[in-house]
């Protein structure tokens, strides 16, 4: 496949996983009603949360297994080696999207924060505070290594691909995880939590805490005592808590 193929098809999976990004935040908020989470049911209780927790499954097993290393290895034989990782944006922006359209929503009410409330104008900062804080770690990284634009942009130019470095920055000081920590904490502040919210907000926490930890394992074959030492001294999804001890791992 020739380098600017490549480059296009990145760009392509780029804008589709960012929009899907967005499009998923957006249902989590009630913006934008016709596409909201917490928006009346349509059909029964039963159907509904069968079909929720299959689309949920559908986004996170893909998801999750993509990013293993074994799997990278073996789909490199499938696709060119630079736009593995836009592949990968690209599967997950397309069942992220489908995820959002295909929701059925649950009803029931867990809590609602009067609107117009010093507590609605709160939760909504901490909504926003944690799409802000997940979209600052993506730069903090490397956001155009992580979309898979780098890569392809490095074969444009034939330049070799290098892996990035084990640096600690910013947000990553206090948590190692602020990516996941700025999902879950725009995931929990809703100023309407509806059973369709919490679900998704529960099974997705599970998830981020066994994804961080499947994670850890490979920063760990990866960065050796560098990632040992960062990992005693800095919790992993909770910000400003103190370890007690090294093989505390919240």
């Amino acid at each position: 496949m020739k380098p600017i193929v490549m480059f296009t098809y990145s760009i392509v999976a780029y804008l589709i996983g960012f929009a899907s990004l967005l499009l998923w935040i957006l249902s989590l908020s009630d913006f934008v009603p016709q596409i909201s989470i917490d928006r009346n049911p349509e059909t029964d209780f039963p159907f509904a949360i069968a079909k929720d927790i299959g689309l949920l499954l559908l986004f996170v097993i893909p998801h999750s297994l993509m990013a293993r290393k074994p799997f990278k290895a073996w789909i490199t034989r499938v696709v060119p080696q630079p736009i593995e990782r836009s592949t990968y944006v690209l599967q997950s922006g397309l069942l992220l999207t489908l995820l959002v359209t295909q929701w059925e929503p649950l009803g029931g009410n867990i809590w609602t924060v009067a609107e117009g409330t010093i507590g609605y104008f709160v939760v909504y900062f901490l909504f926003f505070t944690g799409w802000i804080i997940l979209f600052i770690s993506t730069f903090l990284i490397n956001h155009f290594d992580l979309f898979g634009l780098r890569q392809t942009f490095l074969e444009l130019l034939k330049k070799p691909y290098t892996p990035l470095d084990f640096k600690i920055i910013g947000f990553y000081k206090f948590v190692r995880h602020p990516l996941y920590f700025g999902i879950i904490l725009g995931m929990w502040s809703a100023p309407v939590m509806t059973t369709s919210h919490l679900v998704t907000a529960i099974l997705l926490t599970i998830y981020i805490v066994v994804g961080a930890t499947l994670e850890e394992s490979d920063l760990m074959r990866e960065f050796a005592v560098s990632y040992q030492a960062y990992r005693k001294k800095t919790p992993m999804l909770i910000p400003f808590l103190r370890k007690e001890d090294n093989s505390s791992q919240t």
